[in-house]
């Protein structure tokens, strides 16, 4: 049998590849309590999660570097003694609060806006995700409750590298 006949059940789930338990983070944890446990448990980033489990975001180490990072002033003109802004005020102010951030749930990506798997989705789903998004980690819930997570690592080691 050649490895073209091998069927979707020979595929691994993401439930075998995940990390468990997974590092998750409450949103009134102070950044600076985040960096030791980044720093303690060497990892790159973790969900944040209410008293339940369940998936509120995700915080990384590219959202503490958003902290030390410059805040882009959008480009404006004036006219007829109006401002008219060239760039996102919205995009401004986000970087103006992830800059002032002091606990997680002002720093962090709002679960509406994270991508997740289920343990029961493909591996493969989860790595299709990272590819496409750019992530380095994406959070594994059943149901709304955060029961693991896939890191690159994860991935690497299901291939074998």
């Amino acid at each position: 049998m050649s490895t073209t006949d091998v069927g979707p059940e020979a595929e691994p789930l993401v439930r075998e590849i995940m990390t468990t338990p997974v590092v998750t983070v409450r949103p009134d944890l102070s950044v600076k309590d985040l960096v030791a446990l980044f720093r303690e448990r060497r990892i790159g980033g973790a969900p944040v999660v209410d008293g339940e489990g369940v998936l509120l975001g995700i915080v990384t180490e590219g959202d503490l570097m958003a902290l030390n990072a410059d805040v882009q002033m959008p480009h404006y003109f004036e006219l007829f003694d109006s401002i008219i802004y060239l760039g996102s005020q919205k995009k401004f102010k986000e970087q103006l609060e992830k800059a002032a951030a002091a606990i997680v749930e002002q720093l962090m990506t709002p679960a509406e806006k994270v991508k997740s798997v289920s343990p029961d989705d493909p591996a493969r789903t989860a790595a299709r995700l990272m590819a496409k998004h750019g992530f380095d980690r994406v959070p594994v819930v059943e149901g709304e409750t955060v029961v693991g997570i896939v890191t690159r690592h994860d991935i690497m080691k299901m291939l074998g590298l």
